[in-house]
């Protein structure tokens, strides 16, 4: 989508968005723009309301705000007006910026009016959005230039979509090496290293866990690993490391699903996150040094499954019994923090899954669950969540659960057996492997990643992480 500033509406003649704060149904004044009145009795700015009207060859469309907003709230009201007016553009379009808007209110809007463009309908024959078509411009009527905050606001919402886009594609489609594909592409594209282990180089490498968990599967595993650096280096750089889960089916394994598999295609939601902001943090240019890596695997039944009761050798030279095949994210984990442990060093890590049903009986479908034994990177990545509606909320990982994941047999076993604290257990499994790192974050997403709204009748992606990691990343 490219933009353009505006100062009137000379000439003009197509579709002009305006938002509109809430006045008060009583209220005698009618809401004027232009030579274009409406009366409080039909429309006086209600959040989630819209009010169409149509005048010399111009189409109107007022948007209710309501009285306060937040972030979240404000960029689902535009994606819904640009995904269910969208008959109603034409070619030329007007986005009229209130005077009271701030930059964060900017950013919101625009973003939102490109995620209104998504539609999971990847296989069908239908008619493109009006915004995706390469020749549009969104013209910004404003007395303020936000050019800088616009450009921002389409690079966070155009790396959203792909991830969206990622998520939802099919499990025959979107495999290890398809994702291996992306990463390659997009980090020519916007800036990143891309290193990839396949099967052999694991193996070298001693990636025991990884390679159990895809064991079983036709479609090769592959452990990707991306770099960047900021093309103008600023100092001394903070480094900070991300994992992803990258499971792109997840049958169970032997410890099959019985029931929901066929929603496991999003269970590389957290990967796909890792490649959203990899691609936002590098397109964004921000000044900090980022090592993420997404170990990708396809958990298939098959003769050569791993099997309940196996032991398996670690990156980190630790064995891990296996007591439940189903909890493979948390291997695959494992040798992706230890990996990126060893090898990078970074200051931060942020570890980011679609682990637990635990964590979504917990929080439901509002928060993520977040672990860390640092306070200070809690209340900050809190912070960046609250602001851009992504939220947090923390659970413990006092010592008393180490009993969970105890083995008579190995160093550590992947599953306590116990149908209570799963989403604890499962992050005092990761933390095992973090070496004591001091500023270690884990994230749980299952129960905000994939989900139901107003955009599609079948469960779909949200993009959960992408914004969240890099707004973390850029207020360090």
């Amino acid at each position: 989508m490219k933009t353009k500033k505006i100062d009137n509406l000379d000439d003009f003649l197509g579709t002009v968005l305006i938002p509109v704060f809430e006045t008060s149904i009583k209220n005698l004044k009618p809401i004027k723009f232009n030579d274009i009145e409406v009366s409080s009795k039909v429309f006086y700015g209600k959040k989630d309301s819209c009010y169409i009207v149509e005048k010399n060859d111009i189409i109107y469309i007022f948007i209710g705000l309501g009285k306060e907003l937040d972030y979240k709230s404000l960029k689902t009201i535009l994606r819904r007006i640009s995904f269910k007016e969208k008959e109603s553009f034409s070619s030329k379009v007007v986005l009229n910026i209130p005077n009271e808007f701030t930059d964060d209110q900017v950013e919101a809007t625009v973003s939102g009016l490109l995620l209104g463009t998504y539609s999971l309908g990847h296989y069908k024959n239908q008619e493109e959005h009006p915004f995706l078509n390469l020749d549009f411009e969104l013209r910004v009527l404003s007395k303020i230039d936000f050019s800088k905050t616009i450009n921002k606001a389409i690079k966070i919402a155009s790396a959203q979509l792909e991830t969206l886009r990622l998520v939802d594609l099919p499990p025959n489609k979107v495999t290890p090496k398809y994702l291996t594909n992306w990463a390659v592409d997009r980090g020519a594209k916007h800036g990143f290293n891309v290193e990839i282990l396949g099967i052999e180089e694991s193996k070298i490498h001693g990636l025991g866990a990884f390679l159990a968990v895809g064991k079983g599967s036709d479609n090769e595993p592959q452990f990707i690993i991306m770099k960047y650096s900021p093309k103008e280096k600023v100092g001394a750089m903070k480094h900070v490391g991300l994992v992803g889960k990258g499971i792109t089916f997840d049958t169970g394994g032997l410890n099959i699903k019985t029931a929901g598999m066929v929603h496991m295609k999003c269970d590389m939601a957290g990967g796909a996150a890792v490649f959203g902001a990899m691609r936002l943090i590098a397109d964004l240019q921000l000044p900090i040094q980022v090592t993420a890596i997404v170990p990708c695997a396809e958990n298939s039944v098959d003769s050569k499954s791993f099997l309940p009761s196996d032991v398996i050798k670690s990156y980190s030279g630790n064995s891990i019994e296996i007591i439940d095949t189903d909890a493979e994210g948390r291997l695959v984990l494992a040798d992706g923090l230890s990996y990126l442990i060893k090898n990078y060093s970074p200051e931060y890590i942020v570890d980011i899954a679609t682990l637990t049903g635990s964590s979504v009986g917990t929080f439901g479908y509002e928060c993520g669950a977040l672990f860390t034994n640092n306070e200070s990177i809690s209340k900050k990545i809190q912070q960046a969540g609250d602001a851009i509606g992504e939220r947090l909320w923390p659970l413990p990982l006092w010592d008393v659960y180490k009993q969970d994941i105890e083995s008579d047999i190995a160093d550590v076993k992947n599953y306590s057996g116990k149908p209570v604290a799963g989403a604890i257990s499962a992050a005092k499994f990761l933390e095992f492997f973090t070496q004591e790192h001091d500023a270690w974050v884990h994230l749980d997403i299952a129960g905000v990643a994939f989900g139901d709204d107003e955009f599609a009748k079948s469960k779909h992606a949200t993009a959960y992480g992408v914004h969240l990691l890099t707004k973390f990343i850029e207020n360090l």
